[in-house]
């Protein structure tokens, strides 16, 4: 079980896109005088004021950018796509079954289900329908959102149970009881807050919820974690760890693999630095290790952690970006000589890696472009290492599931721009994986291509980023060019098969552009390290560059390149559209962080401090202005045309921000600039595919239409 990853996975991330409870449920502190900021008032999300804004600016986007037969047919042809019964159903194994969560045009709320690896195999399996989110929110008039399951080993028979009101992060938790398919009455339940819970065993589970006035972190997550009895009120649960206000979070959690149980508690203090203890016999034991480290994983006898930064230990300094490896009895015996599983270099770094029963396998980018190595630990303590049989090149190769406690089967997804997604199975030591799933192609990948570029930073560094461009390009400046970019929270974007954008973007002649930037995770702690706090700056030169590159090669031109990025790549985009417009045609700014000075009072913000720093202390403020476009934007400066587009339900970075950007810039009598906001989606783009495509569309017609 990793440690960690699970704390910065399930508040982050994705960040992010990588958020918690309602955000109108989180006060939202008032700046000092309205004077201060004029547009305060849209940041009463629900409030009828604001909600007529943005119905007015809805209306006007709609009529804009919709309104036409084109963008009907885009949205239908990137619809087709998401509904379409041919994509491949991802399966997760639990006991002997596969599960799977699917949404297309019959179930938009979706049903989950599940099958066995006979059935599987089929061209069509027989599915075994658990619940059918469409049918319970209609025989509860809700709208609930699936937001996944937490099933209790080893026979999966009790799981609990995420529903989201509206697509955010906020969920309401309920036991559900497989055989019966239906819900536990008087079981294990939770009404709608930014919950984490997890088993023990079928009468007892951890829980972190809002217990109560004081009981959440400032950055809206549990601050407190307890353990709850069935057949007990919640007021009874009894506290386990209890963290500071000024913690992320605090997360409980036990590991039932038979001969290795073990209940942790991770206490993470920020983004990037958590502790962690081992519970035992009602004492916390600290682990040693690092506390900025990105992993801390107890599997079994082994104890592995990838490291953030450089750790001299046992007399050895193992290098940043590194996994290393100790037994880990040995480890809480006091012993530190560690196995060095990973190391990087100038041009690789680990993914991610995933255990199976006796097996460790590493996935790793070779300047972002994936292998897989297999590693496997001998009696005498050293780790035999070979290739993934099979493993393709040039794609993006990711363990998507492994069945760590019973076997040495694996399941790969295998991805390429140009490449429809399969899902291959194999079992280590029995040959190469099989293909089980195949995609479909969406659209004709033959008159394409695929390259890879560096473009020259400000500072001189090296900036990776792909081209998807139809072959034989003319290099006349005259092709509109998509250019989309994140650059944070470590992480990286790495080759994918797309069927909307192949469809709503190759397909009608666009160029597509992944720009690399630092910020992200592509070459490991030090990619995203360079562009922290004061160096975020880093990452927007980074973009600019590749911009400029593109430019410069004849690709496209300033009034042919357009820019998207969502989240901490909206952040991206504002910084695009205040620092460098002169490099655009349009911009495309989806669920943006945009006002540096208020983020840590809006939604989760207070979350990502150690990305971005504090604005409120003066001396961090000093260098965050410097990148908060909210306050960067002037009047009777020549702007790109621009998109912002958000969701009401956005419980992690929040509506406000976009509104309040819109609303500035039309106040300073900008023609250009729109805005739309979904009322359902959370931080995603939609509550179903239907509502998916609609924002997807919407952007992609608004950029075609800015770029002719």
């Amino acid at each position: 079980m990793s440690l960690k990853s699970s704390v910065r996975l399930a508040f982050a991330l994705a960040v992010i896109m990588g958020g918690m409870t309602q955000a109108h449920d989180t006060p939202t502190p008032k700046a000092t005088t309205s004077a201060d900021d004029p547009y305060l008032w849209l940041e009463d999300i629900h409030g009828a004021r604001a909600m007529q804004w943005v119905d007015t600016q809805n209306a006007a986007t709609e009529k804009q950018f919709a309104d036409s037969t084109q963008f009907q047919h885009t949205r239908d042809q990137i619809l087709q796509v998401l509904d379409s019964d041919a994509r491949i159903p991802y399966v997760e194994r639990r006991g002997d079954y596969l599960y799977n969560f699917w949404q297309d045009k019959a179930h938009p709320r979706g049903l989950w289900r599940r099958t066995t690896l006979e059935e599987y195999r089929k061209s069509e399996p027989k599915w075994e329908v658990l619940l059918d989110i469409d049918a319970l929110n209609k025989a509860e008039g809700k709208h609930w959102v699936f937001k996944g399951s937490d099933c209790l080993k080893p026979d999966y028979n009790r799981c609990l149970l995420s529903l989201s009101p509206g697509g955010g992060d906020a969920v309401e938790v309920r036991e559900f009881d497989i055989p019966s398919k239906s819900f536990v009455k008087d079981g294990f339940a939770l009404p709608i807050a930014k919950s984490q819970v997890g088993w023990i065993d079928n009468d007892h589970i951890y829980v972190g919820t809002d217990f109560g006035p004081g009981s959440m972190t400032t950055s809206s997550y549990p601050r407190i974690a307890k353990l709850w009895k069935r057949g007990t009120p919640l007021s009874a649960a009894t506290t386990v760890y209890e963290g500071k206000m000024s913690d992320l979070a605090v997360v409980a959690s036990h590991d039932r693999t038979p001969g290795f149980e073990r209940d942790f508690v991770s206490v993470a203090h920020d983004f990037f630095h958590s502790d962690m203890y081992q519970l035992k016999d009602g004492k916390l034991i600290h682990l040693d290790v690092p506390e900025d480290a990105a992993n801390v994983d107890a599997h079994r006898q082994w104890l592995v952690v990838q490291l953030r930064n450089a750790w001299t230990v046992g007399g050895t300094t193992y290098p940043s970006g590194a996994l290393i490896a100790i037994k880990y009895d040995d480890f809480m015996a006091g012993k530190r000589h560690f196995t060095t599983l990973f190391a990087p270099d100038a041009h690789t770094a680990l993914s991610n890696y995933a255990w199976t029963r006796h097996h460790l396998i590493l996935d790793i980018m070779d300047d972002v472009k994936s292998r897989l190595d297999v590693l496997t630990p001998k009696d005498d303590g050293t780790w035999a290492r070979q290739d993934m049989p099979g493993a393709p090149t040039f794609s993006t190769v990711s363990v998507v599931d492994t069945d760590p406690d019973n076997s040495d089967e694996y399941w790969l997804s295998v991805t390429g721009f140009l490449t429809p997604s399969s899902l291959e199975r194999g079992v280590l030591g029995e040959g190469q994986a099989q293909t089980i799933k195949q995609s479909p192609a969406f659209f004709d990948a033959s008159k394409f291509e695929v390259s890879q570029h560096f473009a020259t930073s400000k500072d001189g560094t090296q900036v990776p980023y792909f081209e998807i461009a139809p072959k034989h390009l003319k290099l006349d400046g005259t092709h509109r060019t998509l250019l989309y970019g994140y650059g944070g929270f470590e992480v990286s974007l790495q080759p994918f098969y797309s069927g909307s954008i192949g469809r709503a973007w190759l397909a009608r002649g666009g160029v597509y552009v992944i720009a690399n930037i630092r910020g992200g995770g592509e070459y490991g702690p030090r990619w995203h390290q360079a562009a922290l706090q004061a160096n975020r700056p880093r990452a927007y030169e980074d973009f600019a560059a590749v911009a400029s590159d593109l430019i410069k090669r004849g690709v496209t031109s300033p009034s042919h390149l357009g820019a998207e990025g969502g989240s901490n790549g909206g952040l991206l985009m504002g910084n695009m559209l205040t620092v460098y417009p002169q490099l655009f045609g349009a911009i495309a700014c989806e669920v943006p962080l945009l006002d540096m000075k208020r983020y840590i009072h809006l939604s989760a913000g207070a979350s990502w401090i150690a990305e971005y720093g504090n604005p409120d202390d003066p001396k961090q403020w000093a260098f965050i202005k410097t990148f908060s476009p909210y306050q960067n934007v002037k009047a009777g400066t020549t702007y790109p045309p621009v998109l912002f587009y958000t969701t009401t339900s956005d419980d992690r970075v929040g509506p406000v921000q976009a509104r309040k950007m819109a609303a500035k810039m039309q106040g300073m009598g900008y023609k250009n600039v729109w805005f739309y906001e979904n009322t359902e989606g959370g931080h995603g783009a939609g509550a179903d595919n239907k509502q998916s495509a609609h924002m997807h569309a919407l952007a992609f017609e608004f950029l075609w239409d800015q770029l002719k």
